[in-house]
């Protein structure tokens, strides 16, 4: 199978495949989807296009695709290729632990024997333990050279925050562009506009925490309102208390409850926004994108920063995601995250 029979990801492997025709190929991936299954047929395709003897070629002479013939494609899909590694979850533990990645360092640290990289893939690398995670973390901080490295994951969210920001993300499947509702569309092109407007001093960086701050707030309030006007409480006045009591107590839960998913909704909004942001300064054009409508302002912020900066952006809102579902105030975790963001 060659990247051309992959449909089902097509957006994904488009932008993998512009990136290796331009030349930006990166030394460690983190391919995250539903489907781990439809992960590893790309990570396997990517490994027998950067190996391939006879690759079928871009616009600059540079492979894209594999030829799926040759003897480097053939063990590849064998499994015997002396330069390829595929980590896994243990069968009993399902987690994957510290030998395996020692193991995997140990080999990718030689040299290619047979082909042009050695590569490595870590299927499920959410699965690995603490101890595993520290351990991989210090050959992405120094990779080997001619390696690639790929962590295939269904749930991003519980790798290490460092292993995440030295990994070039690319979401693959039915997950790779989700539609938006009209209130995170009003959210995207207001925060899009002052985004483009203001540059990188602190000053714009607040307007947009405040931008942030007050659609939340108004957020908050529609959904108590909505609530409360649905509770039992709004019906009945003669209760006994402790009823009365639970059904307070419920209500409390449930607007709480709403109210974290729909900010989650919003903020996920915004990291497709950067994602925007990141492919114009890959210059990869423009539908790929998430908002194409949005797509000026994304290009003017895309021509103030690098690639890395973008990558970072995104990474930066992820981890504000993450601190937002711990104890950290709400007001502060968003502070922080935004007067990280590079806007140029």
């Amino acid at each position: 199978m060659a990247f051309a029979e992959l449909a089902e990801s097509s957006a994904g492997v488009q932008l993998l495949q512009r990136s290796l025709e331009r030349g930006r190929l990166g030394h460690a991936y983190l391919f995250a989807g539903n489907q781990l299954a439809e992960l590893e047929s790309v990570a396997h395709n990517l490994i027998k296009t950067l190996n391939c003897k006879s690759p079928k070629v871009g616009a600059a002479d540079i492979p894209v695709d594999c030829c799926d013939e040759c003897v480097n494609c053939r063990k590849i899909d064998n499994g015997n290729h002396a330069d390829v590694r595929w980590v896994r979850p243990e069968s009993k533990s399902r987690f994957i632990l510290t030998n395996q990645i020692r193991d995997l360092i140990s080999a990718i640290n030689l040299k290619p024997t047979e082909a042009e990289y050695k590569t490595a893939v870590i299927v499920a690398g959410d699965r690995m333990k603490v101890e595993a995670a520290n351990a991989f973390l210090k050959t992405l901080e120094e990779p080997p050279a001619k390696s690639v490295i790929i962590v295939l994951s269904t749930e991003p969210g519980r790798l290490l925050d460092t292993i995440i920001s030295r990994c070039l993300r690319l979401t693959f499947g039915s997950g790779a562009n989700p539609a938006f509702t009209d209130d995170q569309l009003r959210w995207v092109e207001t925060f899009s506009s002052v985004a483009a407007e203001n540059r990188n001093g602190l000053l714009g960086r607040y307007q947009l925490l405040g931008q942030i701050l007050a659609a939340l707030a108004d957020m908050k309030t529609a959904i108590a309102e909505r609530q409360e006007a649905a509770s039992p409480l709004e019906r009945y006045d003669d209760v006994d208390p402790k009823l009365r009591e639970k059904w307070e107590d419920e209500l409390k839960a449930s607007i709480e409850a709403e109210y974290r998913r729909s900010r989650g909704e919003l903020l996920a909004s915004l990291e497709w926004w950067l994602r925007d942001v990141w492919l114009h300064t890959l210059q990869l054009g423009d539908e790929l994108l998430s908002f194409t409508e949005f797509s000026a302002p994304a290009q003017t912020v895309a021509s103030r920063i690098d690639a890395h900066d973008a990558q970072e952006n995104i990474q930066v809102l992820e981890h504000t995601q993450r601190l937002l579902y711990t104890n950290v105030q709400e007001a502060l975790a968003l502070e922080v995250g935004f007067l990280k963001l590079k806007l140029g």
